[in-house]
């Protein structure tokens, strides 16, 4: 329907897939998903036209707001422009699980259309743009992101009234010991985050909340930590910066070279250099 494919596109272990789309002028009739799909835009502004049963809704893709489309919606769009747009596909399944998780209460998602929303808007956003080209550290981050969207998802455009339930406490120090060791572990099966949650006997909304009060960090941003101290370790050891990359699980040695100096401000040759 819309002639292109996307330019990005990682589909997640528990359900649901981000997506970052560009394509042209959109004038089409969109029949009913099989989840529900929340979008985000980048680039122009673009005036978006919704029509559904008579209704007609107007709004414009542009950065701060959202559209929302519930898995049973269809409706004809009319896009006069091209436009880039992130897409966050939320299978029900999984609302339910965080609704339940967070206390957030039951209810499906409202329909939107270029509607203001900066908090979800700049979150779906940075799953397109915080791209580390590491496999283990660009599932974990999406994972706690996907968890994250659907609870702010909710409480704004829920049908249902909602209002998360305060957390508080960390992790027991023998889950949290048990849970960096399977963070340092070299198997995805132990990165993945419902693994680790399941493992501590906590849902994963309130594994993150814990690990993340216990350690003032994210899983996923402990791991990045985590990764960048094996790379200075290894740098120090005169390992070639190719090597570091591949050993770490980068895509690329370019890639591996951007997300060091993102954390430190210099390059991997720069920071050995200086380690010297």
């Amino acid at each position: 329907m819309l002639g292109a494919a996307p330019l990005r596109y990682a589909s997640e272990r528990s359900g649901g897939a981000f997506a970052l789309w560009q394509h042209g002028p959109l004038h089409a009739v969109v029949a009913p998903m099989a989840d529900d799909v929340v979008m985000a835009y980048r680039g122009p502004v673009r005036r978006l036209e919704r029509r559904s049963n008579g209704a007609v809704a107007i709004g414009s893709g542009r950065a701060g707001v959202v559209t929302i489309i519930p898995a049973e919606s269809s409706a004809r769009w009319d896009i006069a422009g091209s436009i880039e747009v992130v897409q966050l596909y939320l299978p029900r399944s999984r609302l339910r699980r965080i609704a339940d998780e967070t206390g957030t209460g039951g209810g499906n998602l409202v329909e939107r259309t270029g509607f203001p929303d900066a908090i979800a808007s700049r979150l779906l956003i940075s799953a397109a743009e915080v791209i580390e080209h590491n496999a283990a550290l660009d599932a974990l981050f999406r994972q706690q992101l996907a968890d994250l969207l659907a609870m702010r998802l909710l409480v704004a455009h829920g049908t249902a009234s909602a209002q998360v339930r305060p957390v508080r406490g960390g992790l027991a120090p023998h889950v949290l010991r048990r849970a960096i060791e399977r963070l340092r572990s070299d198997d995805d099966a132990d990165l993945c985050l419902g693994a680790l949650a399941a493992e501590a006997g906590m849902s994963r909304f309130h594994f993150c909340r814990a690990f993340k009060e216990s350690t003032g960090l994210s899983p996923m941003a402990w791991l990045r930590q985590r990764r960048l101290e094996q790379a200075m370790d290894m740098l120090r050891d005169g390992e070639a910066v190719v090597s570091v990359s591949a050993a770490l699980g980068y895509a690329s040695q370019t890639a591996f070279a951007a997300a060091f100096k993102r954390l430190t401000g210099v390059s991997p040759s720069e920071w050995r250099r200086n380690a010297r």
